[in-house]
């Protein structure tokens, strides 16, 4: 694909050097790598066991990291101080147990790792780490158990990849609609690891809204609910305590999950918007109506402008004129601000019926916001942006460009100062690192709620004179960290905590909060052995803390 329009933007944007590519490292070597950390008895065990597992460099490498800037970077450019010494490949449930077992048996750390996207360190070795550390790759499990027509429930394993998933219950006329931006390579272990949320939730709901039930094997044994009804009242829900625990608590390893039979019909649509304050108000108002199509999301101008930057080259006379037919329409006749506009992409999903309602209502809320619908297909490509997205970033890296993205939650009230404040912020930071060049910032409103909306923040600056970018970025982050709890964000919506946001976990639930977490961490798991450090520190021997 040909992107006529990016180098422009980068250009103007970051004033780069296209010339110059920033070569990456040569591929790591098992000289290049930590060597690992062999618990003898342990593994004598483990080949006894026939597990499948390995001690190669690069099988290691891959599980050491997920997809965070500096996690990236240390493939890049850097370098590991601290791997995982083993990976195995359980295939089961009854081979989980095996292997936690085993693990906590000899006082071996387990980490598991689900499709490695997750972008919080969490799955970054501690690097004060003694211990032998496994990594527990569920990519094996990956299997629908079951299947119930009649109760609109399948089981599955842990390790299945959000594709997979919808492929297969496609295959059979159903569907889960959880599309997180990392569909194509996420698990639902790892969904439900770290309360994940998908693009399509106003239909299908968060991750929590579709499961039915989840089995963690711990090092206490295995926790599960007795039946798969669709809500008890018997104490605290103990799922809770496993969705957001980040590998901390145990393995996740099969999950019961609603299902539905798939929409008879699918429909994509855009609105723009004379300016971002206008399309936040249109968005409230549609939440407000609980009108919300399957998903509706709100880019800012800067983030509309970068998308006309990703159009495909166009060799068509006749696309060009009609393109510029409707920016004149826009710009002059409408008298909309090409440098204020902003877009909201639509995904309707359901019966035809049911498809043509949400669009009436959702256009007829539009425009009373000043919004002009934008067609199908700019609502398609602005759907299918936010999986280009990651690799366009990893593109940047080569050019001295670095970027990133964060999120939060907010009260509708707070949302357009959120954005506002946190934009300014993070290029007042630039500025006072003496960056020669603004940075790139830019928000989208995704997710919506009765009481609120979830909120991304897309980030990026040339690097050219810094002599550490990773840390640079990372004081900037934590300055637009600060603002966003300042303002009355959340600490995140559904990325999770990891080990990049930790020094804030107290300040958003509590002292109490912590203790609470800590006490079932020491019920369940008393030698750490899920000692990825995620959440909170952990330190070994745990009943110290």
């Amino acid at each position: 694909m040909v992107l006529p329009l990016l180098k422009d933007w980068m250009l103007n944007n970051f004033n780069v050097n296209l010339d110059y590519v920033r070569p990456a490292q040569p591929e790591f070597s098992a000289a290049d790598l930590p060597s690992p950390v062999i618990n003898k008895p342990f593994l004598e065990d483990l080949q006894t066991s026939g597990l499948e597992h390995s001690l190669d460099c690069h099988d290691r490498l891959f599980r050491a990291h997920g997809h965070t800037l500096n996690e990236i970077w240390a493939l890049r450019e850097g370098s590991f101080n601290r791997i995982p010494d083993l990976v195995a490949w359980p295939t089961s449930q009854v081979e989980v147990m095996q292997m936690v077992q085993l693990a906590n048996k000899h006082n071996v750390v387990i980490i598991p790792f689900g499709g490695g996207t997750s972008v919080t360190q969490a799955l970054e070795c501690p690097s004060t780490e003694t211990r032998m550390i496994i990594s527990l790759d569920t990519s094996q499990m990956h299997k629908i158990l079951w299947l119930d027509e009649e109760n609109l429930t399948a089981c599955l394993e842990s390790g299945v990849t959000g594709k997979e998933i919808e492929q297969r219950l496609a295959s059979r006329g159903f569907c889960l609609g959880h599309e997180p931006d990392s569909y194509e390579f996420s698990t639902l272990g790892g969904w439900v690891a770290t309360r994940a949320s998908g693009m399509k939730k106003n239909i299908y709901g968060n991750i929590e809204d579709l499961v039915v039930l989840v089995r963690t094997v711990t090092t206490r044994g295995l926790l599960e609910k007795s039946c798969n009804a669709p809500r008890t009242s018997s104490g605290p829900d103990l799922h809770h305590a496993i969705l957001g625990s980040e590998g901390t608590l145990g393995v996740v390893t099969e999950v019961v999950v609603k299902i539905r039979p798939l929409p008879e019909c699918q429909k994509y649509g855009s609105v723009v918007f004379p300016c971002f304050q206008d399309g936040v108000s249109c968005l409230r108002e549609v939440a407000r109506q609980r009108c919300a199509p399957a998903s509706i999301r709100l880019v800012d101008n800067e983030q509309f402008v970068f998308g006309q930057a990703l159009k495909p080259e166009n060799n068509s006379l006749v696309q060009s004129f009609l393109d510029g037919i409707k920016k004149a329409y826009l710009t002059r006749w409408k008298g909309f601000d090409i440098n204020k506009m902003c877009v909201a992409t639509l995904v309707f999903e359901g019966t035809l019926k049911e498809v043509e309602a949400q669009e009436k209502r959702v256009y007829e809320t539009a425009g009373k916001f000043g919004g002009l619908p934008a067609g199908e297909e700019n609502g398609e490509r602005g759907y299918f942006l936010t999986y280009l997205i990651a690799y366009i970033r990893d593109m940047g890296l080569q050019y001295g460009i670095i970027a990133e993205s964060f999120e939060t939650s907010i009260p509708w009230d707070r949302v357009t100062d959120l954005c506002h404040n946190v934009k300014d912020r993070l290029r007042r930071e630039c500025k006072a690192m003496g960056m020669q060049h603004e940075p790139f910032a830019s928000c989208r409103v995704t997710q919506l709620y009765d009481a609120g909306a979830c909120v991304y923040f897309y980030f990026a600056f040339c690097i050219r004179g810094l002599s550490d970018p990773v840390k640079a970025y990372e004081e900037i982050e934590s300055a637009a960290r600060d603002e966003i709890l300042a303002c009355g964000g959340s600490i995140s919506h559904h990325h999770g905590i990891g080990k990049i946001r930790k020094k804030w976990l107290k300040q958003s639930i509590s002292g109490v909060g912590v203790d609470v977490l800590q006490s079932i961490k020491r019920t369940l798991d008393p030698q750490n052995i899920f000692g990825n450090g995620n959440l909170f520190d952990a330190a070994v021997p745990i009943s110290k803390l």
